[in-house]
């Protein structure tokens, strides 16, 4: 296995034992590929997911960044109009940097807290 990916699991599974969400307060997930990035809001009491954005089908212009930062907005109204506010935040794994950071900070100007 490779050693990043091996790592990466090893963290993910430490923060996992920490985080988790409920109806009231959601954990924010982050999954972060080499082209996109994905987030959704997950009820792990239930096992359902609430609302999700990805940047796959955006058509907003800029660097990966910039548009994780929109993604964040999106996942934000999308919570919002679903009556949630407050949610836990799960990096995945990933150092809270970059597209993770610009995600999270997107979702915080688009209303939510955490």
């Amino acid at each position: 296995m490779d050693s990043k990916l091996y790592n990466r699991t090893r963290v993910k599974y430490r923060i996992r034992k920490k985080v988790s969400g409920s109806h009231d307060k959601p954990r924010l997930s982050v999954f972060r590929s080499n082209k996109d990035i994905y987030c959704q809001l997950i009820d792990d009491v239930n096992g359902v997911t609430i609302a999700s954005a990805t940047s796959k089908g955006m058509k907003a212009s800029g660097n990966k960044v910039t548009i994780s930062g929109e993604v964040g907005k999106l996942l934000a109204s999308k919570a919002l109009s679903a009556g949630i506010s407050k949610v836990v935040f799960d990096r995945g794994g990933y150092q809270y940097h970059g597209r993770v950071k610009s995600l999270a900070d997107g979702a915080r100007e688009g209303g939510l807290i955490f």
